[in-house]
């Protein structure tokens, strides 16, 4: 499959032989995306998890496991990438190319969430996110964007339609905000809220860290692992972000994970 919203145990329960079967998802492009995460249904047997794991290494991919619940990892955890860096915009903080600078200039990121989001197609990004928001039981951490609504319904889709959050018709010279400040809180707030998902990812036993970490980097090529990135930022440091958030904003999208409030404490 190459969905992440489909639900592995209620295939398996349909058939005969539930132990023997597994959820496998490819990133796009299969051939060339080398993140494979291996999702075992409550059914599948430890024999299958492990053969199938062999496989995919042969194959000369990466695999991770992953425990069915929606979004596995990538999709989980990559949310905020996008939806933290709509909430910027809607908020007139700073305009899609200041946003995107940000997280490719000071985050070291290949690609910025809205070039990601025109790359990606509008419509399948907020299906997902929509998707993930619905399947949580409408969890605020998760609550799509009105304005990827509004250009997915305009059939704004981005590169497939060549017409996104950028014009690909005719390109345009953007003026981006060179504020060192501004730039800076942009990649911090989002980074923040990032390494969040994936530590509460851990703490709700979705995967090992080091499956997280790398589903991340050759997955969706973030250049670090993000519970290393808390690491090396510090965890303390993240949870002050988050919490500065809680008070401006008082919404559940920026609780702090209970392990990262913990790790942060023992520092």
């Amino acid at each position: 499959t190459n969905t992440s919203s489909l639900s592995i145990t209620n295939l398996a329960s349909k058939l005969n032989y539930p132990n023997r079967f597994i959820g496998i998802h490819f990133f796009n492009p299969a051939p060339l995306m080398p993140l494979v995460e291996i999702i075992p249904a409550l059914q599948t047997s430890k024999y299958v998890s492990k053969e199938i794991y062999k496989l995919i290494q042969k194959w000369g991919k990466f695999p991770v496991i992953a425990k069915d619940t929606p979004g596995f990892i990538v999709n989980r955890v990559a949310r905020p990438f996008y939806s933290e860096a709509l909430k910027i915009y809607e908020e007139k903080i700073a305009d899609f190319a200041t946003i995107d600078y940000a997280m490719k200039e000071i985050g070291g990121f290949k690609m910025g969430p809205f070039e990601l989001m025109d790359f990606i197609g509008n419509d399948v990004n907020y299906s997902v996110t929509e998707s993930i928001f619905k399947s949580f039981y409408y969890d605020s951490k998760y609550k799509p964007s009105i304005v990827q609504k509004k250009y997915s319904e305009a059939g704004w889709l981005g590169r497939k339609t060549n017409k996104g959050y950028y014009d690909y018709n005719s390109p345009q010279k953007f003026k981006i905000a060179k504020d060192s400040k501004l730039l800076n809180d942009i990649f911090e707030r989002i980074l923040a809220m990032l390494i969040n998902d994936a530590v509460d990812a851990y703490y709700l036993g979705i995967a090992s860290k080091n499956d997280i970490d790398l589903a991340m980097i050759k997955g969706v090529n973030y250049p670090k692992g993000l519970i290393k990135w808390g690491e090396e930022k510090s965890f303390s440091w993240v949870v002050k972000i988050l919490d500065n958030l809680y008070q401006s904003y008082h919404e559940e999208r920026y609780r702090c994970s209970l392990l990262l409030r913990k790790w942060a404490n023992k520092n």
